[in-house]
């Protein structure tokens, strides 16, 4: 009986869809992405995120942001700011207090939280929390919102 169960285990392991993992170009200055945003015609996404503590925060991640689909997704259309908040490690002094002034700009009451600026920093949409979206539906998020 054992043997069946953890043989059906496999099975299912085995079956999951693979996501192929990519790295986007995430960077932590949102007044050096928004300069690049208008001169490359895109839009901001700020990663607002407790990246050593927070689970969907985490998933978030694992899932979505560091999957291919994501990465081919913001090469063409995004800069990408990460404003971490971690627990287990020191940001440095000045990161620590432009990332203290993001969260107050943007009010920010919790983690994940995705902010879509336009290119003069405007908000054009939000996403908090995560609720398992992949990468695909976060894209269609962001092209929902790449008209405005």
């Amino acid at each position: 009986m054992r043997w069946m169960a953890l043989v059906s285990l496999m099975i299912m392991v085995s079956c999951q869809p693979e996501v192929e993992n990519a790295e986007a170009d995430w960077g932590s200055d949102l007044p050096v992405a928004l300069e690049d945003a208008v001169a490359e015609k895109r839009r901001v996404l700020l990663d607002f995120t407790g990246s050593d503590w927070c689970p969907p925060c985490q998933a978030l991640h694992r899932n979505v942001l560091a999957t291919k689909p994501f990465a081919d997704y913001a090469k063409d259309n995004l800069k990408l700011v990460l404003v971490d908040f971690p627990r287990s490690k020191l940001l440095p002094k000045e990161q620590q207090q432009a990332n203290d002034a993001l969260a107050k700009r943007f009010k920010v009451n919790g983690f994940p939280l995705l902010i879509l600026l336009d290119s003069a920093g405007v908000e054009l949409a939000r996403m908090d929390g995560y609720d398992g979206e992949s990468a695909s539906e976060m894209v269609a998020w962001l092209e929902k919102h790449r008209a405005h």
